[in-house]
């Protein structure tokens, strides 16, 4: 068992709070950055919460899940990226999907975490982005 978790608190977005609040446009973000990604998605729920509230939402993938949370009345959203790299290290994919989904909420902050999970002896690509961040870093 071997893969990568990412993640990412957003602030500051210059998204629209019209899109932070929107389940079904989310969801469609959601799924083209899978996909674009290479990723397989097998389902979805996504969920809008009354006025002034945001979304939770999920992407439920063959290689693991895409999460997102948002908050329109503070500009923020957090960002959850796992894949698990069984039959193919799925890192890549995992990186250039965390990237989307973070460009399309343009933060003016993003605090980025790696998190190497199973059998850490095992090599795993880890990109740019994530380059010096202990993959214990979330203990």
């Amino acid at each position: 068992m071997r893969g990568l978790h990412l993640t990412a608190d957003l602030h500051g977005c210059a998204a629209a709070a019209a899109l932070l609040a929107d389940a079904d446009g989310l969801r469609a973000l959601a799924l083209r950055a899978v996909r674009a990604a290479g990723l397989t998605p097998l389902g979805d729920l996504f969920h809008r919460f009354g006025a002034p509230g945001g979304v939770t939402g999920m992407v439920l993938l063959a290689e693991s899940h895409l999460a997102l949370h948002t908050w329109p009345e503070l500009a923020a959203a957090t960002l959850d990226v796992y894949v698990c790299n069984r039959g193919a290290d799925n890192s890549a994919a995992a990186e250039a999907l965390l990237s989307a989904m973070e460009a399309a909420f343009a933060p003016l902050h993003s605090e980025r975490r790696c998190v190497v999970r199973g059998d850490v002896t095992a090599p795993i690509q880890i990109g740019a982005a994530h380059r010096g961040v202990s993959p214990r870093a979330a203990r």
